[in-house]
C-alpha cells in the first residue's frame, strides 16, 4: 500500500467515487461523513492523508483542522481540501489555516493522485528527518539550536520576467524572502556556490512544459538545489502536464490567474517547511558527527574507527592488497598534564592529531582511540613503507617544539608506535587473523614493547600473514 487515506464527505456517493479511485492505485482507505467521525477514525489510526469535503454537517475543514491542533496533529497530517467554492476569500482561508491545497470539483484523476502522491511524499520525508533527530537526541548526540539564519531567497523563473510586477506587493506583504527573477536557462548556474535559493517559483507557460520539466530534474539532481522547494504556476490548465511537474518532484501547484495573495501564502508555507527541514538535517548531521568525531583533536573516533577498519580488512581481503595497523602512544603524557595543566596537555593533543594527519595520505584513517592514544591504519600499505611512515610520524612528533599558550619555552614530546601488517596474499592466515580486534590487539602489544625498550620507537608484531 502506499498509504492510509481518509476520505471526508457526508455524501455517500462522493466517498465511495474516491474510494474506488484510490484504492485501484494501491491506497488503504478509510470514510467519515463527518467531523466527529474523523476524529475518531483517525483516534484509531492516524492516516497519511485527508482528502475533505468542503462543507460537513458539523462543520468543515477548519474545525477539521482545530479539532486535530487540539490533538496535537496539527502539520503531521497533509490536508487536501475538495471544494465546490472557487471563490478567492475562502481558498485563502484555508491555506491560512494550514491546509496543503484546495482543489476545485470536479478533480482530474490524475491531477488528485499525484498530488496525493506529492503531499504524503513532503510529510513522509518530514517525519523520517524528525525521527533521525529524535534518535539522535535520544542518544544524546544533538541539542536542538534555534534558526538564526540569513534571509530566505525564492527566485521567479519564467520567460516573462515582468509577471513578478503582478506578485511583488502581495509577495512582499506576506513573505520576508528576497526575490529575484531570471530565465530558465539561468536558474540552476546563477548564484554562487553554496547559496542557491530556497524555492523556485516555476511559471509554465502554453508551448514550455517541456522546457520546465527539463528544469525541475535539473533543480531536483542538482547538489545545490536538490532541497530547494519548487512551486509551479500552470498560466494554462494542464492536469496531465501539472500531474507530471508534481510527479517530478515540485512541491505545490497552482494556477497563473490566481489571487497573488494565495501565490504569498504557499510560497511562506513552503519556505517554512524548508527551513523546518533544513534545520532538522542539520541537527541530525551534527549529531552523526558527534557520534563519530573527537570533539577535541577532530580527528575519528573509535566508533568510527574500528567499523572503518573492518571495511578496509574486507576489501583487502577482495583485492589481495596489504595493509597496517598501528597504535601511536604519547610517552609520558601524564608527566605533561601533572606539570603544565591539562590545558597544555591539551594543545599537545591536539597538535599531535594535526602532525599525524599532516604526514598520512588522505586515504590513511588516523582516529584518537583512547587518551592519549591514536589508530592509524595504511591501506595498501606493505611492511617496508609501513616502517618508514611510522618512523617519519615519530620524528615529526620529536623534532618540532609543540607552541603552548603561556609557555614560552613550549613543550618536547615524542610517540611510540606499535604495528602490524597484514598481507591477505597469505591464504594460510586464518580469518580471524584480519579481524579488527586481533589486528588492534596485535598493534597494542607492540606498543608495550615499543615503551619496555625506551619509547619514542617503532616496534613491529609479528606480521598478520
Amino acid at each position: 500500500m502506499h498509504g492510509k487515506v481518509l476520505v471526508i464527505d457526508p455524501i455517500a456517493t462522493n466517498r465511495i467515487v474516491l474510494r474506488v479511485k484510490l484504492a485501484a492505485n494501491h491506497y488503504d482507505m478509510a470514510q467519515a461523513d463527518s467531523v466527529a467521525d474523523a476524529m475518531r477514525a483517525i483516534a484509531q489510526s492516524t492516516p497519511d492523508l485527508i482528502l475533505c469535503a468542503d462543507t460537513l454537517p458539523d462543520g468543515g475543514p477548519l474545525r477539521l483542522m482545530a479539532r486535530l491542533r487540539k490533538a496535537g496533529l496539527a502539520g503531521k497530517v497533509p490536508m487536501i481540501v475538495l471544494s465546490s467554492d472557487d471563490a478567492p476569500a475562502s481558498r485563502l482561508q484555508l491555506l491560512a489555516a494550514g491546509v496543503d491545497d484546495v482543489l476545485l470539483k470536479p478533480v482530474e484523476d490524475m491531477l488528485l493522485l499525484a498530488r496525493a502522491r506529492s503531499v504524503i511524499r513532503a510529510y513522509a520525508s518530514a517525519s523520517e528527518w524528525k525521527l533521525r533527530d529524535g534518535t539522535s537526541r535520544a542518544l544524546g548526540f544533538a541539542e536542538p539550536n534555534a534558526h538564526f539564519g540569513p534571509a530566505q531567497h525564492a527566485r521567479i523563473v519564467s520567460y516573462d520576467p515582468t509577471c513578478i510586477d503582478l506578485w511583488r506587493p502581495a509577495l512582499g506583504r506576506k513573505s520576508t524572502a528576497a526575490l529575484s527573477t531570471c530565465l530558465p536557462g539561468d536558474a540552476v548556474s546563477d548564484h554562487s556556490p553554496g547559496d542557491a535559493p530556497d524555492a523556485f517559483i516555476l511559471v509554465v507557460e502554453p508551448g514550455t512544459g517541456g522546457d520546465m520539466l527539463g528544469l525541475l530534474a535539473t533543480i531536483r539532481s542538482h547538489a545545490d538545489t536538490r532541497h530547494s522547494a519548487i512551486l509551479a504556476v500552470l498560466v494554462e490548465p494542464d492536469a496531465r502536464l501539472g500531474a507530471q511537474l508534481l510527479d517530478m518532484g515540485a512541491n505545490d501547484l497552482m494556477a497563473f490567474d490566481r489571487d497573488p495573495a494565495e501565490l504569498a501564502l504557499r510560497l511562506e508555507a513552503q519556505l517554512t517547511r524548508k527551513r523546518m527541514t533544513d534545520a532538522l538535517r542539520d541537527t541530525v548531521r551534527s549529531g552523526i558527527e558527534a557520534a563519530v568525531i573527537d570533539p577535541l583533536t577532530g580527528l575519528h573516533n573509535r566508533r568510527y574507527a574500528m567499523p572503518h577498519l573492518a571495511r578496509i580488512a574486507e576489501r583487502a581481503a577482495q583485492t589481495g592488497k596489504p595493509f597496517a595497523v598501528m597504535v601511536a602512544d604519547m610517552d609520558h603524557f601524564k608527566a605533561i598534564n601533572d606539570t603544565h595543566g591539562h590545558a597544555a596537555g591539551d594543545a599537545v593533543l591536539v597538535e599531535t592529531a594535526t602532525r599525524l594527519r599532516e604526514n598520512l595520505r588522505a586515504v590513511d584513517l588516523v582516529a584518537r582511540i583512547g587518551g592519549e592514544e591514536f589508530l592509524i591504519v595504511l591501506p595498501g600499505a606493505e611492511l617496508a613503507n609501513a616502517k618508514k611512515a611510522a618512523q617519519r610520524l615519530c620524528r615529526v612528533i620529536r623534532d618540532t617544539v609543540f607552541e603552548v599558550p603561556e609557555l614560552p619555552e613550549g613543550i618536547w614530546a615524542t610517540i611510540s608506535v606499535g604495528m602490524t601488517v597484514y598481507d591477505p596474499a597469505n591464504r594460510a592466515t586464518p580469518t580471524l587473523a584480519h579481524s579488527p580486534e586481533t589486528l588492534l590487539d596485535r598493534a597494542d602489544k607492540a606498543l608495550y614493547g615499543a615503551k619496555a625498550n625506551g619509547r619514542d620507537r617503532v616496534t613491529l608484531s609479528r606480521p598478520a600473514a
